[in-house]
């Protein structure tokens, strides 16, 4: 329904545009082509727009008065009052009781007064065993007759057979009594089933099993725990005898679960390490690291520990940083061609440029890579990507292979810093050789992409820098890297960090 403005704003566009139907449609976005004419033929006629439409109400006073008089004097169903006059619906009819006669409203609306369980299990017995009508027994509790058949399912089922004819005599106290067992049969079958129902939820929650798991496939001593979970709510020979578990194994199970754990001290160790290595280790490297220290246990027992004490290792947040600036000047050809291996150290070198946004401002890393082993050659951080960032890095670099004279190739992205003349001039003299990634290409720099993900997964994402100063953070990335070079261990290295590999080859670190 469109608002009067929203029509007089259309006929008027209507009319500017030479009453062109398809531009004013399009220009507004509304309305149909045949709505649009009959708001125009009516503004024509009269001059103006109606502000608004007023239906004629559908039934008349008379009618909804015949039909509440139906309704209260042939027995108060609102399907026969229907079924006799052909109208109105259901909720129009309980609308029209509710304006004239208020007190059968909670009737029509299907709300069932709430009862207490004893009062509707009496409700259920003077129904089954009524001398009157189910009507007048419904009158009488202050419910409606549906109500009275509802409960009646609830307690005793569908099946449950209910005296069709009215019985002169009242009932017997046997009858009586047999109804109560009916009754408390069903009470224990609806205990049953909650109980089956309990032990399927604690499967799920204690031992992570699907909810529809079948419960002979589990283990006396998963059984032993769901049985201990639920002692507060059943008794111990219910829970037995639903899981079909023997006494003496339960006892047994029992006594083993209380026993002391005999990886205390491992899940000790283990978190240990964990904390240290800037919780980034999996299971591998904690595998390792635990050997190191002649703990002798398997990786699957690593894997389960690592589970039940929680020690989940970050996941990575991709966030890029594009230095490229456009081809400011010619650039190599890219010799690397993504052979990162190299038989010595100081082939072949990586850089690029990462950046660190926290709440104090943003913070940006150049690294140089050594493809060899992964160890950070050199490394410069800042609060700006520009030349001096990566010609002070260079010449760190530079220094280190100053003394033997070697001539690794340098590897980069064509960001405007590896093109700029002081970059060039420093290569040259140093006589490095120069290679670049294809354009847009990021798998070319792989290796050093790979680092900084590592990274950023490990020590950045994983903590909260809220409160962390530029400074502070600048210190903590460069323990990071120190760490990394000489702490960190790799699972490619035969786990060992790359200082440590280069010490067992002989090599200086």
């Amino acid at each position: 329904m469109y608002s009067y403005e929203d029509r007089l704003r259309a006929v008027k566009l209507y009319i500017k545009l030479g009453k062109r139907v398809g531009p004013t449609i399009r220009q507004l976005g509304y309305p149909t082509e045949n709505a649009l004419k009959g708001w125009y033929r009516e503004y024509e006629e009269r001059g103006h727009l109606p502000a608004g439409y007023a239906r004629p109400p559908r039934y008349s006073q008379a009618q909804k008065d015949r039909a509440v008089e139906h309704y209260l004097e042939h027995g108060r169903c609102i399907a026969s009052t229907i079924k006799a006059l052909g109208y109105p619906s259901r909720d129009l009819l309980s609308a029209w009781l509710g304006q004239v006669y208020p007190q059968a409203l909670t009737q029509v609306s299907g709300q069932i007064p709430e009862l207490a369980p004893e009062a509707k299990q009496s409700a259920v017995i003077a129904l089954c065993m009524r001398p009157a009508s189910a009507q007048a027994v419904a009158d009488d509790v202050g419910v409606s007759r549906g109500s009275l058949y509802k409960w009646k399912n609830q307690l005793l089922g569908p099946d449950a057979p209910v005296p069709m004819k009215r019985q002169q005599d009242a009932p017997t106290t046997s009858d009586r009594a047999e109804l109560e067992h009916q009754v408390e049969a069903l009470r224990q079958d609806i205990r049953r089933l909650q109980l089956e129902k309990d032990l399927l939820k604690k499967a799920n929650e204690l031992l992570k099993k699907e909810l529809g798991i079948d419960r002979q496939e589990l283990t006396n001593r998963e059984k032993t725990q769901l049985v201990d979970a639920l002692r507060s709510t059943y008794t111990l020979t219910e829970l037995l005898c639903e899981l079909d578990l023997p006494r003496s194994s339960y006892f047994y199970h029992r006594a083993r679960l209380g026993m002391a754990d005999k990886y205390a001290d491992v899940r000790q160790a283990m978190t240990d390490i964990f904390e240290r290595n800037y919780r980034c280790y999996g299971y591998r490297r904690l595998h390792a690291s635990l050997s190191d220290r002649s703990v002798s246990i398997s990786e699957k027992i690593v894997r389960r520990l690592m589970k039940q004490e929680g020690l989940v290792a970050a996941t990575s947040k991709r966030r890029r940083y594009g230095s490229y600036m456009g081809e400011i000047s010619p650039a190599p050809e890219n010799l690397l061609n993504r052979d990162f291996s190299a038989d010595a150290p100081n082939e072949k070198w990586l850089t690029d440029i990462t950046e660190f946004q926290i709440p104090a401002g943003k913070v940006y890393l150049s690294p140089m890579i050594d493809c060899f082993d992964g160890m950070v050659v050199s490394w410069s951080i800042g609060t700006r990507p520009n030349a001096e960032l990566v010609n002070t890095m260079l010449d760190a670099a530079i220094d280190k292979v100053a003394a033997s004279g070697e001539r690794p190739m340098v590897h980069s992205d064509r960001g405007g810093h590896y093109r700029w003349p002081g970059w060039l001039t420093r290569i040259s003299e140093a006589k490095l050789v120069r290679s670049m990634s294809r354009k847009g290409c990021s798998p070319d720099n792989a290796a050093c992409e790979g680092f900084f993900g590592r990274l950023k997964t490990e020590m950045f994402f994983a903590r909260d820098w809220l409160t962390t100063t530029i400074d502070d953070f600048v210190v903590a990335l460069d323990a990071y890297i120190r760490w990394y070079n000489e702490v960190r261990i790799k699972s490619s290295l035969g786990f060992r960090s790359p200082a440590e590999h280069r010490r067992s080859l002989g090599l200086a670190a």
